[in-house]
């Protein structure tokens, strides 16, 4: 029987969790495959020493102990970040050695040069745990899409961002209250500003639209907006409208560009996504021939995403067993047809907006506010204005007609300039169903 060996480089969460599973799992694995996949060394400055059950494992400290070791056919890099993955990753390459990773800030910024250097020296890259946690996308996206243009792309795909943001419209508890119960529980991090200010949802988001439409994307050139001016008035509100907020990843491919953006939306409850509460993630494609297709579950966790990591060192371990390395192009395309693609400017946009102004309560000023969006073709819908507050201000809320983003910019400018404006502006995009 064949033997693949794995060295994991990280044994944090996600690297513990991989191990996890090829142990509790090896003799199905090996029922399935007909491989015996064996984790035989971990790479940890941290640890003195690792489980019980991981006796017949070598724990080191220096990950070239790893990837320097010709017996071992699959490194997983699992440390996370950008410095030093990225040269454990392009020095496991040079080694010959196949690489599995969950790491989508750092596939998302430098994956040209990792995927490039992998296609040269023919070795095989998987990074199915690097969106969706324990939800096959990478695959379905890479395989099972594979006869279909991808029209769209839209998700939740960050779940503490989600279980926030399910807390407060669940509770009515305040934003800052509830990440910081979210961090003591261990579901957000110390620093969450990658979750709460969508900069993961773009990294996942990049790594998608490669694959999704043969472009090359770094997440830097996705707009991205977060939740933390969400205040639990916008959710009681977004309910009364019949929507909840989400944050959302959204991708609309228009042949000659597409669009990136990542924001919070406000989504209609009949929509599939506005049913996605706690840290759940769900991603929705649509294809020219398969119509809709929405994939759901955990998005994080040690398990579903030790899961995930294992699915790509299966897969690569099946190939190596019957010679077919390169069979399938990790980013879906031929590396020759991934091209630059133009990126919709947010400011060409249209759709339908949310606006909470806080103002003072004084004559005139929701004719001036009206005025000005007027002014930039800005339609109203409907306007709401709730009780005064101790300080004398008011919340101001108004809905829009589909206007256009950069119309919308250079309203908000005006107003945010009126005296009677005594808070920054709340503004959040609405969904439009007929458009999925």
């Amino acid at each position: 029987m064949k033997k693949i060996q794995v060295g994991i480089i990280g044994f944090g969460t996600v690297g513990s969790g991989l191990a996890e599973v090829l142990y509790s799992q090896q003799e199905r694995i090996m029922k399935r495959t007909g491989i015996d996949i064996s984790l035989t060394k971990v790479a940890d400055t941290s640890l003195t020493v690792l489980p019980d059950h991981f006796s017949d494992v070598t724990l080191v400290q220096d990950a070239k102990e790893i990837i320097n070791d010709p017996d071992i056919d699959i490194v997983a890099e699992l440390i996370g970040g950008i410095e030093p993955a990225k040269t454990f990753v392009m020095e496991a390459i040079k080694a010959g050695k196949h690489v599995v990773t969950a790491n989508k800030a750092l596939l998302s910024q430098e994956g040209h040069d990792i995927f490039s250097a992998a296609a040269e020296h023919g070795v095989e890259i998987g990074f199915e745990a690097s969106v969706g946690g324990g939800i096959p996308v990478i695959k379905s996206l890479r395989e099972g899409l594979v006869a279909n243009r991808i029209l769209s792309i839209m998700g939740i795909m960050n779940g503490t961002a989600n279980y926030i943001l399910t807390r407060m419209t669940d509770e009515g508890v305040p934003f800052d209250v509830v990440l910081k119960d979210a961090q003591e529980k261990g579901f957000a991090e110390a620093d969450p500003t990658y979750d709460v200010e969508g900069i993961d949802t773009a990294h996942k988001l990049a790594i998608l639209m490669c694959m999704a439409y043969g472009m090359n994307i770094t997440h830097n050139e996705i707009a991205t907006e977060g939740i933390s001016q969400i205040e639990p008035l916008d959710i009681e509100l977004a309910r009364e409208f019949g929507c909840r907020i989400k944050l959302l990843a959204i991708s609309r491919n228009h042949g000659e560009h597409v669009e990136a953006r990542v924001h919070p939306t406000m989504v209609p409850e009949n929509h599939l996504l506005a049913s996605i509460n706690g840290a759940y993630n769900a991603i929705h494609f649509t294809g020219d021939t398969v119509g809709n297709v929405l994939l759901y579950g955990l998005g994080a966790g040690k398990v579903p995403t030790g899961s995930a990591v294992a699915a790509d060192v299966v897969d690569i371990a099946r190939n190596i067993n019957s010679g077919s390395v390169g069979r399938v192009p990790p980013l879906a395309y031929m590396p020759d047809q991934i091209q630059d693609r133009r990126i919709t400017p947010m400011n060409e946009l249209f759709g339908p907006y949310y606006f909470r102004f806080t103002v003072r309560d004084e004559p005139g000023v929701l004719a001036a506010i009206s005025g000005i969006l007027g002014q930039h073709n800005i339609s109203i819908e409907s306007v709401v204005q709730k009780i005064r507050e101790q300080n004398s201000a008011v919340p101001l809320v108004m809905l829009t007609h589909t206007a256009k983003e950069s119309s919308v910019a250079a309203a908000l400018e005006e107003i945010k300039a009126l005296d009677a404006v005594v808070a920054p502006i709340v503004k959040i995009r609405l969904l439009e169903e007929e458009q999925e």
